[in-house]
């Protein structure tokens, strides 16, 4: 969303002038962390410290933080007034594109889903705007966060549901930090299915105990995007078609930048229905943190693979060593594009009579792969094989050395020598030395003499 559209929203809610010219002058001091929604990236500077209140609120309490980066993302602006930030959501309908050739109405906040990230400071006092352009109820629960009984959210429960067109405020203190979400308690399994959710991140009151140099916020989910369709499904609750990193799947999401020796710390947040073990190559990272804040140092341990549960936060943090190292949830059908279910098994099967036949009776029929997915994936990315309107294939995306066969959960951490503090540019390709490459060395499928498993009984 661009800036004259997100203000034009916030005058049209009926906050006054006063609140957009407000947010306008702390929008200006977010610009080297705030990015498009279309996952541009902002050509990178130091990023600023913690933007001043305006004439009519007092100084922003303390405590340097670097500003979290919300890959294909953006943070919300805020002004101060009578002592409280003040920020301002509008629930409604969105366009969104999962990449290009794959696009839905879905629910969102503020022009997109995810919606637009939140960050504020342990003890600041905050006063958020909800205005619902949707055509049913709907609320927002603060997950996570220890605020009081009438402010949690819960439709029915805590408060009455915001009715379409009108505006509820939400106002409590910050009694603790860490990574937290926002996301509706009314028709959940409609409202966050199309995409409602967001980061709610609160940076501890008296600074990091190690600085960290880039902070990254990721938030899971899946959707029920059917072929040749373009609306999510709501009804669906475990046979996704897509699987995404903050509602994009790759290769649309945009890659994590960093460079070498920086420390890096990468947020995870899970409102999808399943669980998923993130992986990151190349580095044994220290889980951290979660919903609970930043742990003691006694509590962090190495991973490299975090199962991040639904409903849950995990931070992670390491040094970033050079090189492209993908990052991806371990479960295999999760980096995969417009999945199939209940698809016969083809491996081994001499498919192309059959195939010449069917598609007598069905122009455009593509069968599953004899000897594997890649080809099924590699025909319809390129062209070769029309796959149904509105849907990707299930594996695509290019690397320096040929396709990448990924999708969904999938994105790559791009980490350079030299690279400036502050710097997000995709640096292209990383250009590792051939010595240090796997190579071929033999076309000869009988090449030298590997040993193998002894026939009989184990």
């Amino acid at each position: 969303m661009s800036r004259r559209r997100l203000l034009g929203a916030l005058g049209a809610a009926g906050l006054g002038a006063g609140f957009t010219r407000g947010a306008a002058a702390q929008h200006e001091g977010h610009d080297a962390h705030a990015m498009p929604p279309a996952g541009g990236t902002v050509p990178g500077t130091t990023p600023p410290a913690p933007p001043a209140a305006d004439a009519a609120g007092p100084a922003r309490s303390a405590g340097a933080y670097t500003p979290v980066r919300t890959p294909n993302g953006w943070t919300l602006p805020h002004r101060v007034r009578d002592g409280a930030k003040e920020f301002h959501l509008v629930a409604e309908e969105v366009e969104h594109e999962f990449a290009p050739g794959s696009r839905a109405r879905c629910w969102g906040y503020n022009g997109g889903t995810p919606g637009p990230t939140i960050e504020a400071v342990e003890g600041d006092r905050v006063r958020i705007y909800v205005t619902n352009r949707l055509p049913e109820a709907t609320s927002v629960h603060w997950h996570g966060i220890l605020l009081p009984s009438g402010m949690d959210g819960v439709s029915g429960l805590n408060q009455a549901a915001i009715a379409p067109g009108e505006t509820y405020v939400y106002e409590f203190t910050l009694r603790q930090h860490g990574t937290h979400l926002y996301h509706p308690h009314a028709d959940e399994m409609t409202q966050m299915a199309l995409g409602l959710m967001g980061f709610f991140i609160i940076h501890p009151r008296g600074g990091e105990p190690e600085p960290i140099d880039r902070d990254y916020a990721i938030l899971l989910h899946n959707w029920a995007l059917h072929p040749g369709t373009w609306r999510p499904d709501p009804s669906v609750m475990t046979e996704f078609d897509l699987w995404s990193f903050n509602s994009k799947v790759f290769p649309a999401t945009e890659p994590l930048v960093a460079a070498s020796g920086e420390r890096v710390r990468l947020r995870f947040g899970n409102l999808s229905m399943w669980n998923h073990p993130i992986h990151l190559h190349g580095h044994q990272y220290l889980v951290t943190g979660s919903d609970g804040g930043r742990w003691p140092r006694a509590l962090w341990r190495p991973e490299v693979t975090e199962i991040v549960g639904v409903g849950q936060t995990r931070d992670i943090e390491f040094v970033a060593a050079p090189g492209d190292w993908a990052l991806h949830c371990h479960m295999s059908h999760h980096t995969m594009n417009a999945m199939g279910h209940g698809v016969p098994n083809p491996l081994g099967v001499d498919q192309r009579g059959v195939a010449a036949e069917v598609r007598k009776l069905l122009p455009g029929f593509m069968p599953m792969g004899g000897n594997g997915m890649s080809e099924h994936g590699r025909h319809v990315a390129m062209g070769m094989m029309p796959g149904p309107e509105n849907t990707l294939p299930m594996m695509s995306g290019s690397g320096p050395y040929g396709p990448v066969e990924m999708g969904g959960m999938f994105t790559v951490l791009k980490v350079r020598d030299g690279l400036a503090r502050g710097d997000f540019r995709d640096p292209g390709w990383y250009a590792a030395r051939r010595e240090q490459t796997a190579r071929r060395v033999s076309d000869d499928p009988d090449f030298g003499a590997p040993v193998r498993r002894p026939a009989g009984p184990a």
